[in-house]
């Protein structure tokens, strides 16, 4: 690997043009003079067209979440307890990372709505991401203690439609939520629910979330409130690239 940061990038840019497995197999092959006048002309090009170096970090990103996605799928999307919405038997699963502190979380529940409504064959994955406040955390003990008793979505939908989060609008959408609040309140502090929270901010972690909402859908991870248009795209992707997987593997 060349130790010049310029032919760094260029080493990765070519890697990038070429195919990392080509390049690597390419260089030992070359003479020294060859390869120091690759370098050299990818070096030179990146010079020319800087442009292009957000590009290159952007798609090894994705390749790189999509990897780590790949690696967790099963713990990504498969629901604590009844924190899902849609067809639990859906082809195309969206996670949702969310805080109920966070305003661009609330923004985004109309766009899921739509989103439930105009397909059938989606389903909605929520995972309890308390990032953002102390009161996030007690919201998401008992947003997933809702969970356990099927009573995740009204739940949530009473808490976001709160205007501020405290002990007191968490009482009142447990109570909008029908809970069995004092089965609740131990639920919540349980050892399921603790071990839950922690799972999903290792998995945050791993996939280098910072910042909620963020949006998981086949391999692809997206940031902020993107809007039903966002997450309908991201959706046809997923099961664009499932149904491709389905006929090769078929085939």
């Amino acid at each position: 690997m060349p130790r010049n940061p310029f032919l760094a990038f260029g080493a990765l840019l070519l890697a990038a043009f070429l195919g990392a497995a080509a390049f690597a197999l390419l260089q030992p092959m070359l003479p020294g003079s060859d390869r120091a006048k690759t370098e050299a002309i990818v070096r030179d090009y990146v010079l020319a067209h800087p442009e292009i170096l957000p590009e290159a970090m952007q798609k090894l990103q994705e390749r790189e979440v999509g990897k780590a996605v790949a690696a967790n799928r099963s713990g990504i999307e498969t629901p604590f307890a009844g924190a899902f919405a849609g067809n639990p038997q859906g082809d195309v699963t969206l996670v949702a990372y969310m805080d109920y502190a966070c305003g661009y979380c609330r923004a985004s529940l109309p766009a899921i709505d739509k989103l439930l409504a105009a397909d059938p064959k989606v389903r909605i994955v929520y995972r309890e991401l308390p990032i953002l406040s102390p009161g996030s955390r007690t919201a998401a003990e008992w947003a997933l203690a809702a969970a356990q008793q099927g009573k995740f979505r009204p739940f949530h939908t009473a808490l976001y439609s709160e205007s501020r989060l405290d002990a007191a609008a968490i009482q009142r959408a447990a109570t909008k939520a029908g809970l069995d609040v004092a089965q609740a309140r131990t639920a919540a502090a349980s050892a399921p629910v603790q071990q839950e929270i922690a799972r999903n901010m290792q998995q945050a972690g791993q996939l280098g979330v910072t910042g909620t909402p963020t949006w998981v859908v086949g391999d692809q991870m997206l940031s902020g409130a993107i809007g039903f248009e966002g997450l309908t795209a991201a959706v046809a992707k997923a099961r664009a690239a499932g149904s491709a997987s389905r006929d090769a593997a078929g085939a």
